[in-house]
């Protein structure tokens, strides 16, 4: 079946996966029906089509659509000091396990063929063996997202294989590109305004993916016979270390990254002083994950090299931050 004449659902298109999923089907002459909230803003051209929530969606969301890319997911959950973890977990699972689930069901229900979900490098750990991360490693999430993400995979996996839906999972570590938020936005605003960052002796590599290229093997996923029951890890080949992340960075928003170095023992423990272990371990650790699967198993290629997925970012940013 050629690419015209096919339509996928996409949960969660108004995301920033979602966005870029949906500009790459729409280029590759794909329908695009797009599964989101009232309100929700969509990419022009996608067919919209309104939910309340994942739990009680109806096969009819699913009706024309040959595959489902399952993006809507809950990646925070606002803490209030009165919450015990059990209901932090119980508030991920409703959407990443049950809400997961319900979609599955009724996208099979519809006639769908292929349920393709967005899960994350966290279904693992937040740090790797002293290897990069292969997708036969066992699942030692290190939160409650993590054991959300985790648990969704394994669930949705025995489901395709009880009922005859055809599942693929993609496992994203660091995902970046124009319109990223959280932490890499914060780390382009540092270099940009020139502040020193005490990153220059931090040589733990980690993989990143650049939206486009996770947009484009997502798809594949959804569209590629052999993909069926399997899963997939995805970087854009080449794990930067994260003091050469900001050099690059640096280099593209034309504004040179000042670098201290600063032994990671000391940084860890300033860290720990400061209650910002979590993200100083997520700086200094390895978090390097094998791609090698989907290359050999789909025949995919990332469209986008690490440097050009940084330059994309830093231009998006130099436009958007007025530099």
């Amino acid at each position: 079946m050629s690419d015209t004449g096919r339509r996928i659902a996409i949960t969660g298109a108004n995301g920033f996966v979602g966005r870029a999923v949906s500009r790459a089907l729409l280029a590759r002459g794909i329908g695009a029906t797009g599964l989101v909230r009232r309100g929700a803003q969509c990419e022009p051209g996608v067919d919209v089509r309104h939910i309340d929530g994942l739990e009680s969606i109806a096969p009819d969301a699913f009706a024309g659509c040959d595959a489902v890319i399952h993006l809507a997911a809950r990646v925070h959950v606002m803490r209030d000091a009165a919450s015990p973890a059990e209901t932090l977990l119980d508030a991920y699972r409703a959407t990443n396990v049950d809400g997961t689930l319900a979609a599955a069901e009724a996208a099979r229900r519809a006639g769908v063929t292929r349920f393709v979900l967005m899960s994350s490098i966290k279904a693992l750990g937040e740090s790797d063996p002293g290897r990069p991360f292969t997708e036969d490693d066992e699942r030692h999430p290190p939160d409650a997202y993590g054991v959300s993400k985790a648990e969704a995979e394994v669930k949705l996996l025995e489901f395709g294989s009880r009922t005859g839906l055809e599942v693929a999972i993609v496992r994203p570590p660091l995902v970046y590109g124009p319109g990223v938020r959280a932490n890499f936005l914060a780390m382009m605003r540092a270099i940009a305004r020139g502040l020193p960052l005490p990153l220059g002796a931090i040589d733990a590599r980690r993989s990143l993916v650049s939206v486009d290229n996770l947009a484009s093997a997502t798809i594949e996923c959804a569209l590629n016979p052999a993909a069926a029951g399997r899963l997939f890890h995805v970087t854009d080949g080449y794990d930067p270390s994260v003091a050469e992340l900001a050099r690059k960075l640096g280099e593209h928003l034309g504004k040179p990254a000042r670098l201290v170095p600063v032994p990671a023992g000391l940084l860890r423990g300033v860290a720990r002083l400061a209650g910002k272990s979590a993200q100083i371990d997520r700086l200094t650790g390895s978090l390097r994950v094998d791609s090698r699967r989907i290359r050999e198993t789909l025949g995919w290629q990332a469209p986008q090299s690490l440097d050009e997925g940084l330059a994309a970012t830093a231009a998006w940013f130099r436009s958007t931050h007025g530099h």
